[in-house]
């Protein structure tokens, strides 16, 4: 991804000056060469954009978080736990979610446990 969002526009961009020059600095050149680096900074602003997007999300999904331990705890996760509150309960397991198959201790075939899907 990273390719996606650093190294194509700046091959974009870079195609544009190499536009410029193999003209010879014409008009038309400039025009066209102008017209290719916008267009490579246009890809680097949606990649910026898409990113500050995914960040938000990243955030809401932590406000989400924290506010569901403090309903279960009583106080916020990043604070110390009041005096004389009994210890955090141990969150109850779902048999059924993530169960492991009979025959692969890890639930898989391939041996490998399943990491969760990693976020842009």
């Amino acid at each position: 991804m990273r390719w996606v969002r650093v190294w194509l526009p700046v091959a974009i961009m870079v195609a544009g000056v190499v536009a410029i020059v193999a003209s010879g600095g014409s008009e038309a050149g400039w025009e066209g060469g102008v017209a290719i680096v916008a267009a490579g900074a246009s890809v680097w602003l949606l990649n910026l954009i898409f990113r500050v997007g995914v960040q938000g999300e990243r955030d809401r999904d932590a406000e989400d978080a924290a506010r569901d331990f403090y309903a279960e705890h009583g106080y916020w996760p990043d604070e110390a736990p009041p005096e004389g509150a009994p210890p955090a309960p141990e969150r109850a397991v779902n048999p059924h979610r993530n169960a492991p198959h009979s025959h692969h201790p890890t639930g898989r075939p391939s041996g490998t446990p399943r990491r969760p899907p990693r976020r842009p």
